[in-house]
């Protein structure tokens, strides 16, 4: 299975410290060497040493055009769009991406695409975490991760989780 990733599925699941989640269901995700110099230029400590991780594999873009054209036409970041074009070069199974604009300009070019809280989801589902809930409070309060009220109570819904 090819899993590719930008670079805020990565880092928010690093600062949580559920990264080991990525390893347990795809073995090995793949990120374009745009999203690994994002990584190592992050503030946060933890997130650099992704990097160092044998299971996330850096590769770069054999043709840049359609990153650059995501960038400028549709306002994508450089992850972002480097991530979906990279996801399109090798066919990818599925993009790990949770911004709006870049999860809709993915579906767009008929990319399969999965977020953090999908993530969770499918961990919970296989029996790799016990809740969905604490995992995502932690995203919320600690890296920052936004997620709407409506979006929440659907996420501990289809989690069968009572808030």
């Amino acid at each position: 299975m090819i899993v590719v990733s930008d670079t805020s599925a990565v880092s928010n699941l690093a600062i949580v410290n559920h990264l080991w989640l990525l390893e347990a269901i795809y073995q090995r995700v793949i990120i374009p060497d745009v999203v690994a110099r994002e990584l190592a230029a992050a503030r946060n400590p933890i997130i650099p040493a992704i990097l160092q991780v044998g299971w996330i594999q850096t590769q770069p873009l054999t043709h840049s055009q359609l990153a650059n054209q995501l960038q400028q036409e549709r306002g994508l970041d450089a992850g972002e769009a480097n991530a979906i074009a990279l996801a399109l070069e090798l066919q990818a199974d599925d993009l790990l991406i949770d911004e709006r604009l870049g999860r809709q300009e993915a579906l767009r070019l008929g990319l399969s695409i999965i977020g953090i809280l999908g993530i969770l989801l499918v961990a919970k589902q296989r029996n790799l975490i016990p809740q969905v809930k604490p995992i995502m409070d932690a995203l919320i309060n600690e890296a920052g991760f936004r997620v709407s009220p409506q979006l929440y109570q659907r996420v501990l819904t289809l989690a069968q989780e009572p808030d």
